[in-house]
């Protein structure tokens, strides 16, 4: 049981007047357990249920998606006329358990949707991800009618959820994926009013933020996942960032969550480099917080709540971070997917660090799809497989999505 003054079991007031119970966050992971016509099933009513009893104060979704022609993977969620209230319900009763508040993490993939999703992706311009074209085709530039319709479409997806049960949204604007897109020079080369400077790049970020508090009101939760910075030279910078949080302060935002990079340059996974490209210095590369030094400039020019994801794996460290000020919640990703009561461990005292997670890190060869497998195990009433080496993880991650791709029902091509 956690002592009164431990500050990680310390409750905390976001803007809107929601209380969270402490300091820890699930981090938003990508579950790939959708059916066929991309609604929640009892997979998702396993695995959050699971999280919420693990003792975590905010737990956040893996990306809900606004259109079914373009998903970050196939077994996204997807809220877009395709039904599934009632699984929409059941999955946000499980998750809301214990005073757990549940936050739907809401998405457009833009152009880092799979080409076995869609050979036409979106983008705010026609430039192409420098990746294999195997995996993601060169996208289109969105028509004007076509980023209203998008707004629209965050909008509708954020009111569903307030209905459904869930506690709060949180608005993807990071990693590469299509707002995030909106905001790097690289990928935006637009002439209009959504393209150039920076207000104008934001537009789509704060115009879908205004669409969604319209439609919930002024007492449910509106959160956003911003990078730091894209970490690419002439992409989304941190001075952007910057000017951009204090912007969304502006706007009313509940909570912010600080992240970075995209699928070209992956810092979200704990890549060792710095903004300027370079190999990040040693004391850098030790550390366990990934962006802690950006949540501490960010936390310069905000009142905004902060929450910290990435690297986080020792009690002590967690609490170090809390008593420099720079950030308000922990998030907890990845060791979460083996150790869903991680939280609970923590407060106990039960554990100092990521438990058994510290002896189940994924193979490096294995990427993210070790994670990812682990989740679903766990959706399905199974163990997380410890033992899972890299070459399994890899030959049943691609052997999954494209089972699940196959498995997609009345999807138009884009």
């Amino acid at each position: 049981m956690a002592t009164p003054n431990d500050p990680l079991a310390q409750p905390i007031a976001l803007p809107c007047g929601t209380v969270l119970k402490n300091r820890f966050a699930k981090a938003p992971l990508t579950e790939g357990l959708a059916d066929g016509m991309n609604c929640a099933t009892e997979g998702h009513v396993r695995l959050y249920g699971k999280w919420a009893e693990g003792g975590a104060g905010l737990v956040v979704t893996g990306n809900v998606q606004v259109d079914r022609r373009f998903l970050e993977r196939p077994g996204n969620v997807v809220i877009d006329g395709n039904g599934g209230l009632e699984q929409l319900k059941a999955y946000a009763k499980a998750g809301t358990q214990h005073d757990t508040k549940l936050f739907m993490q809401i998405s457009h993939p833009g152009r880092q949707t799979p080409r076995r999703v869609s050979a036409h992706p979106v983008a705010p311009s026609a430039i192409k991800l420098n990746l294999p074209e195997s995996a993601f085709a060169p996208p289109r530039a969105l028509e004007l009618s076509e980023i209203a319709d998008i707004i629209r479409r965050f909008a509708h997806v954020a009111k569903t959820a307030q209905d459904a049960g869930f506690s709060g949204v949180q608005i993807h604007a990071a990693h590469g994926y299509l707002i995030s897109e909106f905001l790097s020079p690289l990928a935006n080369q637009r002439k209009d009013q959504y393209g150039g400077p920076l207000e104008n790049r934001a537009r789509l970020l704060l115009d879908v933020v205004r669409a969604i508090r319209k439609e919930v009101g002024p007492k449910f939760p509106i959160t956003a996942k911003l990078n730091s910075s894209d970490f690419q030279q002439g992409g989304f910078d941190n001075a952007e960032c910057l000017q951009l949080v204090q912007w969304l302060e502006q706007e009313g935002l509940d909570l912010l969550e600080i992240s970075g990079g995209n699928y070209e340059e992956p810092s979200m996974m704990g890549s060792k480099v710095n903004e300027a490209g370079e190999i990040a210095k040693e004391s850098t590369v030790k550390r366990e917080a990934y962006f802690l030094d950006y949540a501490a400039r960010i936390r310069a020019v905000t009142r905004i709540p902060l929450m910290v994801t990435g690297g986080f794996r020792s009690r002590a460290a967690m609490e170090a971070a809390l008593a420099t000020n720079a950030l308000d919640i922990i998030g907890l990703g990845r060791p979460m997917c083996v150790e869903t009561d991680l939280p609970n461990r923590l407060l106990s005292r039960q554990t100092a660090a990521g438990g058994a997670y510290e002896k189940t890190i994924a193979p490096a060869k294995a990427g993210l799809g070790w994670f990812c497998l682990q989740l679903i195990r766990i959706g399905h009433g199974q163990a997380p497989d410890i033992a899972m080496t890299g070459g399994e993880a890899i030959e049943r991650y691609v052997k999954n999505e494209s089972e699940t791709a196959d498995r997609l029902i009345d999807r138009k091509a884009a």
